[in-house]
């Protein structure tokens, strides 16, 4: 039974590697993408793979509490047109002191995920590899 379904298995991961083929490759095309990797800091990004998906995940954690922050400027702002100076003073001093130490907790966090996404990639892939090559199961059997 087990043998009756891995052809049609194989045939959907055929495809479904054939389609993320396909989106890398129009990605990869992409006239923007193309001009942002012959930049310094895309070339640098391409050679730092841990590096580019750890900005990646810093850049994806740190959008809320940024976002918090610049709507909070924005209310204290209003605020100050009310004539409460002295409060938008402290609580953007307050804010962008909060705002420091989570961006450092949420940089400290995105290594961490990185690390752990990128090591658990690792294993998958192996362990996917080593279940596809047929010289990996002759020495399991």
């Amino acid at each position: 039974m087990a043998k009756e379904e891995n052809p049609s298995t194989s045939r959907e991961f055929q495809d479904l590697q054939r389609k993320l083929s396909l989106l890398i490759e129009s990605i990869q095309n992409n006239s923007k993408v193309v001009a942002f990797m012959k930049s310094p800091v895309g070339q640098y990004l391409d050679r730092h793979p841990f590096a580019a998906f750890t900005l990646l995940v810093f850049i994806a954690l740190s959008a809320v509490p940024v976002g918090f922050f610049l709507f909070l400027v924005v209310l204290t702002s209003l605020a100050a047109f009310v004539g409460v100076i002295l409060l938008e003073g402290l609580v953007i001093s307050v804010g962008g002191l909060s705002l420091l130490c989570v961006l450092c907790g949420l940089g400290f966090v995105s290594l961490i995920i990185s690390a752990t996404i990128i090591a658990s990639h690792v294993v998958v892939s192996s362990l996917i590899n080593c279940g596809l090559s047929s010289s990996c199961q002759e020495t399991v059997k």
